[in-house]
């Protein structure tokens, strides 16, 4: 007899294991075979797929500007911001720290969504709110760069001779052109300078001369944003960029002779400091060493020289200062010399600004090391004029010459063909050392989920800091989300903000933005840290 129904097997078809069996339960065991065996089909089928794209996927790796531009080009996958009604209220703990901090719940934006953005957002508080987000700015500039640049796009500094070396003499002039290298350090400059030599250069007969015609900037006052111009956070951008317009100032107390010596990293022709500092008092602490230093800048004949009014603790022993020498303009022109001259070189000219003439073809060029990595130096430890050299690197390419307003057309065109219907951020100077740069939670949010689904999210992502790990949040402690959140920080005077990417304890990952505006935002961090960690517990 057939069975009534097709889908279930007459007992004479059951396997041989399951005959003897009542007829339930052989039905029973059938069914878990057949389940079991269409599992193992799908699992096969899967497996075979992953064979089947694994040369597909090598191939996708070495079109990079292929990839490129399709990212570029790629519409938004995701509508805007959607928030479940019942989560629409701090969690108690964040709440909590707060209160303790004085800091309002009107003063915060808190966004807390699934990273691919399928399912509402867990948290949204004030979140459509414009907000300062201080250095989480640089997480727009970065994944922008990522994406139009691409993660291999590299400086090519190109070095130019105008005539032809004889017995290691140039008779004519050294022309170097800036093209925006935001990682043309001492160590890389000292190479640079290297590869002359190698070309036959030991004596220049002539000028160096520095192109810095690549970008177009207003003039910068490093006093201006908070009143520190020594503070390296605060140079400027350049198209010809060296050391972060910064020196390593170096202190070793000599007893003996009463005095603590000043090494600089790197040498500056005319050294803008003293040689040596007198020692403080036998017995006088370490403590605030720097402030005990007082550096001033003086006006008039002394003017573009530092000069250290007070004393250096030898209980300190040795010691490194990063400090932005006053006259940035000049800092490249004197790092250049000062190093020709310590590797033997002679220089009968001067080191000027000037133009490379046209059809001088290169003699050589030296290439940067990746923007990837670049990124990654920038988000690890919040670098603000590597941030810039970026940013106007992006109008660059576009346009011909970096300017902040490409910079800035060209970034809000990216993001409007990327996230359409989210509101762009004031972007002020990329880096957010601004009182003006102003972006929404939601924003950030709705881009970080964007970035999630972008090829160049594994550039992004590894260039966070890791709590609790690395970067500028390598003494932070949050709990479950140690070591499982990549997040960028950002911190002003009345400022503070938090954004990136959260692995919770179920397995799922959510992007976390935090933001504080208030006279007391550095004390809201607590709260920040409590949000990451609500976030990080989630199973």
């Amino acid at each position: 007899m057939p069975s009534p129904n097709p889908l279930v097997p007459r007992p004479d078809r059951l396997p041989s294991a399951s005959r003897g069996l009542s007829a339930p339960a052989a039905l029973r065991e059938w069914t878990q075979n057949r389940v079991r065996a269409g599992t193992l089909r799908r699992l096969a089928r899967a497996a075979g797929w992953a064979l089947c794209l694994a040369p597909a996927l090598v191939y996708a790796q070495a079109q990079e500007p292929a990839r490129n531009a399709a990212v570029a080009a790629a519409p938004a996958a995701r509508p805007a911001l959607v928030v479940r009604a019942a989560d629409n209220a701090l969690p108690p703990a964040v709440a909590a720290a707060l209160q303790r901090a004085k800091v309002p719940p009107e003063a915060v934006s808190f966004v807390v969504a699934d990273a691919d953005g399928r399912q509402p957002a867990r948290l949204a508080w004030r979140a459509q709110e414009p907000m300062n987000p201080a250095s989480v700015m640089k997480l727009v500039t970065t994944y922008a760069a990522l994406e139009l640049l691409g993660p291999a796009y590299t400086w090519d500094t190109p070095v130019y001779l105008d005539a032809r070396p004889q017995a290691g003499a140039l008779r004519g002039n050294v022309y170097l052109r800036g093209v925006g290298d935001p990682q043309l350090v001492v160590e890389r400059l000292w190479l640079l300078l290297r590869r002359l030599q190698a070309q036959g250069v030991q004596v220049i007969l002539g000028d160096i001369v520095l192109d810095r015609s690549a970008f177009e900037l207003p003039a910068h006052d490093a006093a201006q944003f908070d009143g520190e111009p020594l503070r390296p956070y605060n140079a400027s951008p350049d198209a010809l960029l060296v050391n972060f317009k910064s020196v390593a100032l170096t202190f070793v107390p000599d007893a003996a002779a009463g005095v603590a010596r000043v090494h600089a990293d790197p040498p500056l022709a005319g050294a803008p400091w003293p040689e040596t500092v007198p020692l403080a008092a036998p017995g006088t602490e370490c403590g605030d060493w720097r402030a005990a230093l007082r550096p001033e800048t003086p006006a008039g004949s002394e003017a573009g020289r530092v000069v250290f009014q007070g004393v250096y603790p030898a209980a300190c022993g040795e010691r490194t200062w990063s400090v932005a020498p006053p006259d940035p303009q000049g800092f490249a022109a004197r790092a250049i010399e000062g190093l020709w001259r310590d590797l033997g070189g002679k220089l009968t000219g001067s080191v000027r600004d000037g133009r490379v003439p046209p059809g001088l073809a290169p003699a050589f060029t030296v290439s940067s090391p990746p923007l990837a990595e670049a990124v990654r130096a920038i988000n690890k430890y919040s670098n603000n004029v590597m941030t810039q050299q970026v940013f106007l690197t992006i109008a660059l390419q576009k346009n011909g010459t970096g300017t902040f307003d490409g910079a800035r057309n060209a970034v809000d065109q990216w993001w409007r063909q990327r996230m359409p219907g989210t509101e762009p951020p004031v972007l002020d100077n990329g880096a957010g050392l601004s009182r003006e740069a102003r972006v929404s939670a939601a924003s950030l949010a709705r881009m970080l989920q964007a970035a999630w689904a972008s090829p160049v999210m594994p550039e992004l992502l590894s260039s966070l800091p890791i709590a609790g790990a690395d970067g500028t949040l390598r003494r932070s402690a949050m709990g479950r989300a140690t070591r499982a959140a990549h997040l960028k920080t950002g911190t002003l005077r009345d400022a503070s903000a938090l954004a990136g990417f959260v692995h919770a304890a179920g397995g799922r990952r959510y992007v976390v933005v935090a933001l504080a505006n208030h006279p007391n935002a550095a004390a809201a961090r607590p709260a920040m840290e409590a949000l990451v960690e609500w976030a990080a517990s989630e199973r």
